[in-house]
């Protein structure tokens, strides 16, 4: 394509993604009550269990409007993963052979199943989360939680936990195009471990260790059955290669 012509298809794949990101936002507004409701009850419940105080706050006047404008804007980008996921796709597939069209449409159909897993896994490490740390309120304290923080963590947590899924897919893409050896991600195991850690501190939005733990397990998980497929691709190209 032209220069020119790319820069249209970028435009054009761009409103896409936004016009799915606005009603996935639409989607959102509606789901605010169950999601808010389902993320408050792990605090109501450690609040009965240790019959202390633990409240989520809403601090102003226009908070739970301002909140719940920000929480339907990271509703619906989940909920739209798939659809921008696929207009990234779309604007590169035009630049490809066909035969690297369909490896890159198998990589989209790996990605939005592990964005999705992701997302029920942190979704599934959150209420664990708040047991464990609103655990630590001393007796006879209160736990006041700000509104827009909590939600902002939970949110934050779940969505990163999906972005982490997606990892693995980008080392398979490297490897199955041959930019990256299996053994060069097998060699770098050391730095890959300590490096997934790091992110996992970035990425969690608080500073505690068990939520890192949670995050970072998974990951390194993720890339040793990354560097697996990337052997067994390896093998397989070896043999047919020495068949012919």
């Amino acid at each position: 394509m032209p220069l020119a012509e790319h820069l249209r298809e970028a435009r054009k794949r761009l409103v896409l993604a936004v016009a799915g990101l606005a009603v996935g936002m639409v989607a959102g507004w509606f789901l605010y009550t169950p999601v808010f409701e389902a993320l408050q009850r792990p605090v109501l419940d450690a609040a009965a269990r240790d019959d202390a105080l633990v409240t989520v706050n809403f601090s102003g006047v226009a908070t739970a409007l301002d909140m719940q404008i920000k929480m339907s804007l990271l509703i619906g980008l989940i909920v739209s993963a798939p659809w921008w996921l696929y207009q990234l796709w779309a604007f590169i597939a035009p630049g490809l052979h066909r035969r690297e069209r369909r490896y890159t449409f198998g990589f989209l159909g790996a990605a939005i199943p592990l964005f999705s897993a992701g997302v029920l896994f942190g979704w599934w490490v959150f209420p664990r989360a708040i047991t464990i740390l609103t655990g630590f309120t001393p007796e006879g304290a209160a736990n006041f939680l700000d509104a827009q923080t909590f939600m902002t963590f939970a949110m934050r947590l779940i969505l990163a936990f999906g972005l982490a899924f997606v990892f693995p897919v980008v080392m398979i893409a490297l490897t199955w195009t041959g930019l990256v050896k299996a053994r060069t991600w097998l060699h770098g195991w050391r730095w890959a471990v300590f490096l997934i850690f790091l992110a996992a501190a970035i990425l969690t939005p608080t500073p505690d260790a068990v939520t890192m733990l949670f995050m970072a397990g998974p990951m390194v998980a993720l890339y040793f059955a990354a560097v697996g497929v990337g052997v067994l691709r390896e093998r397989a190209v070896a043999r047919r290669t020495a068949a012919a």
